[in-house]
């Protein structure tokens, strides 16, 4: 069973990988704890909205660039464009890292680079995830997908934890040059692959309307609409954990930076856990898909009225599984339902979907929390995360050929 769950691993460039990816998505993670904590207490006197603007504009950028940057994943040796994003982003990092250090970081600061972090992230995204499927044989991707999701988890359970030490013992600055100098793992990884064990898919030829191309591609597949659409809702209106966990923690519970990093790593064990549980599956199912919306929607409206900080905290592995079972369904079965020649730029189109519903839901939620209180902010957003999983079942069920009856699509998701 174990050999079934890693076997991705058996593949010499994949290792590589997948252990440069680790240190990188540590130091990533320990950026996102750092950033949420310097705007909410350092640089304003908790100000959500402000909060919620900064997550928003690290995405901002997918919004616009993420149909080009998928066809120039296409057109592009993918491993050499990969070099060239990890080092912008790396260079974005020690540049706020610097800035805090040296006492000279102002809010329009972490505004400007986290939209510039969210320029380079927007082409290195779809490059990121199209290359696996150059590393690794279609017979190991959807373990490998699922790798990389554990692999992300990973991170986030040893990245906000090493975060809020940090913060606590030295300051935020710290945490953004070390998730500068992570990028060199990634970067060395890439240098020391072999390159005649890789898979490459055919660069696309360049000609007019390419985009275009993409987006009629999307247009003609209902599934894939239907997961775009999933994706967009839950992406926009729930997975906007950097900001809630901060105001669950600042606001709710009146607990400090090492009690908001903890829960991001005790969150990791719900999306760790649901990473490999995933990785044994051979193939995605649209059951674990809608299911996953589902049962992420429940858990996140239980989990913002969970009466102290240690079962809220709790409530956050439940949340993650449903979120991880969720999004890893929906990655993967873009990655293998797509051809080659397509694939960069309809991952660049589901990573604007799903991301790019941050730089909306981000100040919204930031908004509710204001207006309403925090707790009444993530329950609008899993309840609009629950209700949109409903009606993907319900749409799911119509575009099915042989309808079956919905009563036994809920006993299919449940496994009965």
């Amino acid at each position: 069973m174990a050999a079934k769950m890693f076997r991705a691993l058996e593949i010499p460039n994949y290792r590589l990988w997948i252990i440069g990816a680790l240190v990188s998505n540590i130091g990533t993670w320990m950026q996102r704890v750092a950033q949420d904590w310097l705007v909410l207490t350092e640089l304003t006197d908790h100000d959500a909205v402000a909060t919620g603007i900064t997550t928003g504009l690290q995405f901002l950028p997918v919004l616009v660039l993420a149909p080009y940057a998928g066809l120039i994943a296409d057109r592009c040796n993918k491993r050499h464009l990969l070099m060239v994003t990890q080092s912008f982003m790396g260079l974005c990092a020690l540049i706020l890292g610097v800035l805090v250090v040296t006492d000279s970081a102002q809010l329009w600061h972490v505004y400007v680079l986290a939209g510039l972090l969210g320029v380079g992230a927007s082409f290195d995204a779809p490059a990121r995830q199209a290359f696996v499927s150059e590393v690794v044989p279609k017979s190991h991707l959807a373990n490998a997908v699922a790798l990389n999701s554990a692999n992300f988890n990973l991170a986030r359970l040893a990245g906000p934890g090493i975060a809020g030490a940090v913060i606590a013992l030295v300051g935020t600055g710290l945490a953004f040059l070390l998730n500068g100098a992570s990028f060199l793992a990634v970067i060395i990884s890439l240098v020391f692959m072999r390159k005649d064990a890789l898979h490459p898919t055919t660069p696309v030829v360049r000609a007019k309307g390419q985009v275009r191309e993409g987006l009629s591609y999307v247009k003609g597949r209902k599934d894939l609409l239907l997961i775009f659409f999933l994706a967009f809702i839950i992406g926009t209106f729930g997975l906007n954990f950097q900001l809630t966990n901060a105001l669950m923690a600042t606001e709710v519970y009146g607990v400090g930076a090492g009690e908001y990093g903890i829960l991001g790593s005790i969150m990791a064990v719900g999306t760790f856990a649901g990473a490999l549980l995933a990785a044994r599956r051979s193939a995605p199912r649209w059951r674990f898909l809608i299911g996953g919306g589902v049962f992420f929607g429940i858990a996140a409206l239980a989990s913002a009225w969970m009466p102290n900080y240690l079962l809220f905290a709790l409530m956050l592995i439940p949340v993650g599984l449903g979120a991880l079972t969720f999004l890893n369904s929906c990655n993967t079965m873009v990655q293998m339902s797509v051809p080659g020649q397509y694939r960069a730029r309809v991952l660049a189109l589901y990573l604007m979907v799903v991301q790019g519903g941050t730089p909306i839901g981000s100040p919204l939620v930031g908004w509710f929390a204001e207006l309403f209180g925090t707790q009444m902010a993530v329950s609008i957003g899993a309840v609009l995360s629950l209700l949109a999983s409903l009606l993907a079942l319900f749409l799911w069920q119509k575009f099915k050929t042989n309808a079956v009856p919905l009563r036994y699509q809920f006993r299919e998701m449940l496994g009965r």
